[in-house]
């Protein structure tokens, strides 16, 4: 179903031939260009053609490489599904809404028509014309618009249903580029606590270092360490001299 909406993105964008190169750029990997021109069977510049239109609408992206013995650069392609996705959808919707200004002008107005050459006016032109065609002269009939709504109903109900259907992908494909964005922002995290780990383990070592290499503090001289203090002796008092 999705590589059936791509081709229809790409038919509006490119044409109809262009199709096939909707399922070679619906890949998880970039691909070649010239694989892209060997598989449709084209020249490397009617495939560039293509991507550089559908580029200009912002459908695909592109990564470049550079050749190492030759020196060029290569182009690899990769289509965009959600933004192809609402693309189409726009289109749908602009679709609809002639065709629903179409139904409202058939069932407000009425039309004319001269049957020998075929050709349709509405109410005002064929008044100017007097009723009367001025190629044959036959006078104008009053046109029956119930097919034609039939017709108009048939293709409103055929767009809404795809309208739908691509609106379901659309889910689909932001489902999946949420659950890679969650992917992402959980590597970063497992990431950020690695290198924060890193930090406290090397802070821890250099406080360790810095603990170490500490100095004792020293004496001036080293019989000080020797040196007990001296106690204190009481001074004896004198017996007084007897007269």
């Amino acid at each position: 179903m999705l590589n059936n909406l791509l081709k229809e993105v790409v038919t509006f964008v490119v044409g109809k031939t262009a199709e096939p190169i909707a399922e070679l750029l619906n890949s998880k990997e970039y691909i070649n260009e010239f694989i892209i021109a060997k598989k449709l069977d084209v020249t490397i510049n009617q495939t560039r053609n293509i991507l550089y239109k559908l580029s200009d609408n912002g459908l695909v992206s592109s990564i470049r490489k550079k050749d190492r013995k030759k020196g060029w650069y290569t182009y690899f392609w990769k289509i965009d599904v959600l933004k192809s996705l609402l693309f189409l959808k726009e289109k749908l919707f602009n679709k609809k809404n002639q065709i629903e200004k179409q139904i409202q002008s058939r069932e407000s107005k009425q039309f004319y028509v001269c049957e020998r050459c075929s050709i349709e006016f509405n109410e005002e032109n064929a008044l100017l014309q007097n009723f009367t065609c001025h190629e044959c002269g036959d006078v104008f009939t009053l046109k029956d618009n119930s097919k034609l709504l039939k017709e108009f109903s048939k293709g409103l109900t055929k767009i809404e249903s795809q309208i739908k259907v691509i609106e379901e992908e659309i889910k689909k494909e932001e489902e999946k580029i949420g659950k890679k964005k969650q992917k992402i922002l959980r590597k970063e995290q497992k990431l950020k606590e690695k290198e924060k780990k890193k930090k406290r383990k090397k802070i821890k070592k250099i406080a360790k270092k810095q603990k170490l290499k500490k100095p004792k503090p020293r004496l001036k001289n080293s019989k000080q360490k020797l040196k007990k203090p001296k106690p204190k002796l009481k001074k004896l008092k004198r017996p007084a001299k007897k007269r």
